[in-house]
């Protein structure tokens, strides 16, 4: 029998990693819920028509497909190699594959909004906090399997919700003490470079080489652009347009000045514009910094688009977002506009293990261990602990009779602070032996005074 192994780009979560993870989705879903989102779950697995075409052609290839049952039927073998065929060549088919599981939870809340918009109230916000999947190549910071965390807004076109998403953003951070540089960009100021390189058809080969600068740095991303037919003109205005830098209010400046009077780039730059004047005002602004490299290439996005670094730590995006007015019609309902945020919890896990900023009380969840020192004693132990479990204290008793420095050094390894000890004596005199163990301090307690015993 071979040694058990996980899929690749996957992981068990023991108990102190599971409590950590807990507190970033509960500290997170605190502010959603603060700002007056709802929670939605949506299924692991979507129909396959459902997701593809949806992520541009890079994210096509991420997803992870399921293939149907019954591919064992003898009866439909010639369609099933036929359609193995298809799949090897890059293609779907239908009798192999009709199923797939979630790449991101914005497509399924589209389809979702799209099945149920004649129920909802408008606008309506959600947050949701479920896995996603993509057939990525695993590495430090990207996994196979990884969570999400959403908030959405649909039936709006207000910028007041890019305002509040990025409040969001900074307020989720700083509750996890953690420092962040919130980028800020706009579609549409893309889109009017696309135009100033030539036309709005260039914008998806723009987008898609802007987005890899700094995994490959210009000299490759104008490789591509070359290779995607941009002239050195164009390849200069793009260099220009990326090398742009200075305070907010400068970069906004030189990126006027480049794009001139295209109305798209002059749309782009006036909503940047609202959204930072909010945020002059609230002080939220010291987070937020004007990013033209910032090009999220999905093509969904068409307005405001987000991504949040974390500052000072070795890792990429643990965040992201931006407006998509058209994404309902994808399926058949149009005119919902709606923007979006997202969370990368498992980057944001190791973003605040390697900084140490997880509080040191996370993971003692049992406060109380009750010894365990023979039969009768138990059984008055244990009435003890359950009156201490009304009160919600978290209590455990030793499963067996067993020698006191076992016990002890039990309590040790799980981080349990506190012990209590009722043995024949103490039985006799009603009361309790509570020992602390990390100042060392020992309480005699009567057993009526035991519930409001402050551990």
């Amino acid at each position: 029998m071979s040694k058990p192994s996980l899929p690749q780009g996957t992981r068990d979560f023991n108990a102190a990693t599971v409590q950590k993870r807990q507190y970033i989705f509960q500290t997170i879903r605190s502010v959603f819920e603060t700002y007056g989102f709802q929670p939605l779950e949506t299924p692991s697995m979507e129909n396959l028509e459902t997701l593809m075409g949806k992520y541009g052609e890079e994210g096509d290839k991420l997803i992870f497909k399921i293939l149907n049952n019954g591919l064992d039927n003898p009866q439909k073998r010639a369609q099933i190699n036929e359609g193995f065929e298809k799949v090897v060549a890059g293609k779907n088919s239908t009798a192999i594959t009709e199923r797939a599981l979630r790449y991101d939870l914005t497509i399924p809340f589209a389809r979702y909004v799209a099945m149920n918009h004649g129920q909802l109230t408008f606008p309506f916000k959600r947050y949701q906090i479920q896995p996603v999947w993509r057939a990525d190549r695993p590495q430090k910071g990207r996994y196979r399997e990884f969570y999400q965390c959403d908030a959405d807004v649909v039936g709006s076109d207000s910028l007041i919700n890019e305002v509040d998403l990025l409040a969001i953003y900074v307020t989720a951070f700083e509750k996890l003490q953690l420092p962040v540089e919130i980028k800020m960009n706009n579609r549409k100021i893309l889109l009017g470079l696309a135009q100033v390189c030539g036309g709005e058809d260039k914008l998806i080969d723009l987008t898609i080489a802007i987005d890899k600068l700094d995994k490959i740095g210009w000299e490759k991303v104008k490789e591509e652009l070359n290779n995607k037919g941009f002239d050195l003109q164009q390849q200069d205005i793009v260099e220009r347009y990326l090398t742009i830098s200075g305070t907010n209010a400068e970069k906004i400046n030189q990126l006027a000045i480049l794009l001139g009077e295209n109305e798209n780039g002059k749309k782009g730059i006036e909503e940047l514009n609202y959204v930072l004047s909010y945020h002059n005002a609230t002080g939220m602004d010291k987070h937020l910094v004007a990013d033209f490299t910032l090009a999220r290439g999905l093509n969904y996005y068409t307005g405001l688009i987000f991504e949040v670094k974390a500052i000072d730590a070795q890792m990429g995006s643990i965040g992201g977002g931006g407006r998509y007015n058209d994404l309902t019609s994808l399926f058949g309902v149009p005119n919902i506009p709606g923007v979006g945020i997202s969370f990368g919890v498992d980057r944001i896990y190791d973003v605040l293990e390697e900084k140490n900023l997880f509080p040191a009380s996370i993971d003692q969840s049992t406060q109380v261990l009750f010894f365990n020192l023979g039969e009768e004693e138990a059984k008055i132990a244990y009435q003890q602990m359950m009156l201490l479990r009304a009160k919600k204290i978290a209590c455990e008793m030793y499963p067996e009779k067993s020698k006191f420095d076992k016990q002890f050094k039990y309590a040790e390894k799980k981080g349990i602070p506190n012990v209590v000890i009722i043995g024949t004596d103490e039985v006799a005199k009603k009361e309790c032996s509570i020992k602390n163990l990390l100042s060392g301090k020992q309480s005699n307690v009567s057993f009526n005074d035991l519930p409001d015993f402050q551990f």
